[in-house]
């Protein structure tokens, strides 16, 4: 089971004066799987109000996994709906199109499931090697798309009832199951299919990686291979409210 961070509060009973500071608003919604979290947590941290935080896990947003429902949309997993519904209840909108806020989400960029190394053994010859100009081809490209088509619709869906929407380019680690090229060129195609639907990228990759390209050990979790750690959850916020949240 995830655990959403929000830090909006549903109304209650006036208290006797003095009166409590009123909740400030929420300053974005946000949805996504566990790179979400040290977003959520960065966020809380510094005071900002917000309501959302992970859903589900990584895997779970590449295929379809929700079905459009008019202005509004439903997860197929029941979990993933119960925390959907109590978010937009918490910021008192009926649906999805509703949002009087910024949509931030991390679906389908789950870069290092995408590049698991089994995944893509059927493209590689006797050496290991891909064929020369493949990992930047329109077939490689198809692939990743098809990977990952239901966030993909999402965020099409998302952007077409109207509302803001950023996405948050994942952590730059790449664990032992998967394959770093494929990782690195499969956020290319995820990128450029992103910003073609209208979504804003919040991208700190030239800000916390080393000339490797992977992420420095200051903004990794020290406890597991794929995550970021409260500093990079502090740069995504503050690249956050850089775009105007």
């Amino acid at each position: 089971m995830t655990t959403p961070y929000s830090t909006t509060t549903a109304a209650t009973t006036a208290p006797a004066t003095p009166r409590a500071p009123a909740t400030p608003p929420a300053r974005f919604l946000l949805l996504g799987d566990s790179h979400a979290a040290c977003a959520g947590r960065a966020a809380e941290a510094a005071g900002l109000s917000f309501q959302g935080g992970p859903v589900g896990s990584g895997r779970d947003f590449l295929g379809p996994f929700f079905d459009p429902d008019g202005p509004d949309v439903v997860f197929r997993d029941a979990e993933a709906q119960r925390l959907y519904r109590r978010f937009l209840d918490a910021l008192d909108v009926p649906s999805l199109d509703r949002l009087p806020v910024p949509l931030v989400c991390t679906f389908g960029l789950s870069a290092h499931t995408i590049a698991t190394r089994e995944n893509w053994a059927v493209h590689r010859d006797a050496q290991g090697a891909y064929a020369p100009g493949f990992l930047g081809s329109d077939l490689f490209a198809a692939l990743v798309r098809a990977t990952a088509r239901g966030a993909l619709a999402f965020y099409e869906h998302a952007v077409g009832l109207g509302l803001r929407v950023l996405a948050l380019m994942p952590p730059q680690r790449v664990p032992a199951m998967s394959d770093p090229a494929v990782f690195f060129a499969a956020q290319h195609v995820l990128h450029a299919e992103l910003a073609a639907r209208g979504v804003e990228i919040v991208d700190l990759r030239p800000r916390v990686t080393d000339r490797s390209g992977l992420q420095r050990p200051a903004f990794c979790a020290a406890d597991d291979p794929i995550h970021g750690n409260l500093a990079f959850g502090r740069l995504l916020v503050a690249d956050l409210l850089d775009h105007g949240l």
